[in-house]
């Protein structure tokens, strides 16, 4: 016992890394995160990171509602909570969800410390070992992470640029059950998907809905960007159409601001002690204070005209984006035009390899995510996803034009132009 004691305070990593369960094997860092400490040198134009642009939001406005709170109900906010979550706040997301046509009772949200909370929780609760989960190609990085870590196995489901692609799902279903693996749920983003923008039709949500009823498949629609359509609100969530085979997941992060860390889950009654009761045992209960901020916030400010100021704010610097890939990008490249949301995906000739041309970007003084980020099978190496979120519109256009130049360059070299 006292040479075991000895051993594991020695430092060594090994020692510890002999201990480590199987799962933890499938904890890799995401790429995103590891461009992070590149992408934020200020001399650096990063098209990399999805953060929320906050300058649009009133910061003399946020002090105002918090000071209040800390005031009028300090005692409660500073306080332990409910593992659901505060009864105001889940009565005030139902009021923001039926702007998408979901009408939803407050018992049955849980409030998540952000929407990837309750990934973790619904990953935990139904994922075996060995299990299939079927997701967009390309998907959320945030996600492919969370369902390899409970040890699932990833099947992409083909796309177009209006979202997923009814009948690659049938095909999906058909082949993955004919070699006896076993599907627990179909994961997608229906709105201005992360990371491809694209948004999913409402005829294709139908049959969607339709085909996972039918193969009694449930569906997880996860909905951050929704409310930031351009031009045209989204069709309804798919949640509206069908409250018995989908769980909805939500988030204040895009709609107000990241730092409060604030997402839910409305979720079947037959679900919500579980996803309680793991949520409990994870952080006892989201931060009372967040909540109740964001309470407050929803209570005694314009929140939509908030949003639509977003709206806007993106809108330009998604227009800044697509004028300048069609100046500067070459011929060969295509990309999607989003409706919404923070993301471009720009596809080039499979010759190229995104991720290993990185280094010549961070030179050129521009970052991106390859493609193969958002890939459970190191698949999309001649892909990209550009984010418009955060970068000022001439920022974006230097980037573009840096970019652009090494990709110009590369075609080159291999000869493709």
């Amino acid at each position: 016992m006292s040479n075991d004691i000895t051993r594991l305070h020695t430092g060594s990593p090994e020692n510890l890394t002999e201990r480590f369960a199987h799962r933890a094997s499938h904890m890799k860092a995401s790429e995103i995160r590891a461009l992070f400490a590149v992408a934020s040198r200020p001399d650096i134009v990063s098209l990399a990171g999805g953060m929320p642009n906050l300058s649009a939001l009133p910061m003399e406005m946020m002090s105002e509602v918090v000071a209040k709170l800390i005031v009028e109900n300090g005692a409660e906010a500073l306080q332990y909570g409910s593992g659901q979550g505060h009864p105001k706040l889940r009565e005030q997301i139902c009021d923001v969800m039926a702007l998408e046509g979901i009408r939803a009772h407050p018992d049955d949200v849980v409030v998540t410390t952000g929407s990837q909370q309750a990934l973790d929780l619904i990953s935990r609760i139904f994922i075996d070992p060995g299990d299939v989960i079927l997701v967009e190609a390309p998907s959320y990085v945030g996600a492919l992470g969370t369902f390899q870590q409970y040890e699932a196995q990833v099947v992409h489901v083909a796309m177009d640029e209006h979202g997923l692609i009814p009948q690659a799902l049938r095909e999906a279903i058909t082949t993955t059950r004919a070699a006896g693996r076993k599907i627990k749920f179909i994961y997608l983003i229906p709105n201005y998907q992360n990371p491809g923008g694209v948004l999913l039709p409402a005829e294709r949500r139908t049959e969607i809905l339709e085909i996972a009823r039918t193969a009694g498949i449930f569906v997880i629609e996860d909905n951050p960007y929704g409310l930031l359509g351009f031009d045209r609100p989204s069709p309804n969530a798919m949640r509206a159409e069908d409250s018995e085979n989908v769980i909805y997941l939500g988030s204040f992060s895009k709609t107000i601001a990241p730092g409060f860390r604030v997402g839910w889950a409305l979720v079947p009654q037959s679900l919500k002690e579980k996803i309680v009761i793991a949520s409990e045992s994870s952080i006892l209960c989201p931060s009372n204070f967040s909540q109740l901020a964001i309470s407050s916030y929803l209570s005694d400010q314009p929140w939509r005209d908030q949003i639509a100021s977003f709206t806007q704010l993106y809108k330009t610097r998604r227009d800044a984006m697509l004028d300048s890939l069609e100046k500067h990008f070459p011929k060969e490249a295509t990309w999607t035009k989003p409706e919404g949301g923070f993301y471009v995906w720009v596809t080039l000739p499979p010759e190229i390899d995104t991720k290993a041309m990185m280094p010549k970007a961070i030179v050129a003084k521009v970052a991106y995510v390859p493609g193969t980020a958002f890939y459970a099978d190191g698949f999309g190496s001649w892909s990209m996803r550009l984010s418009y979120c955060y970068p000022s519109p001439e920022r974006i256009r230097d980037g573009i034009k840096s970019l652009g130049g090494v990709l110009k360059t590369e075609m080159q070299i291999r000869g493709l132009n």
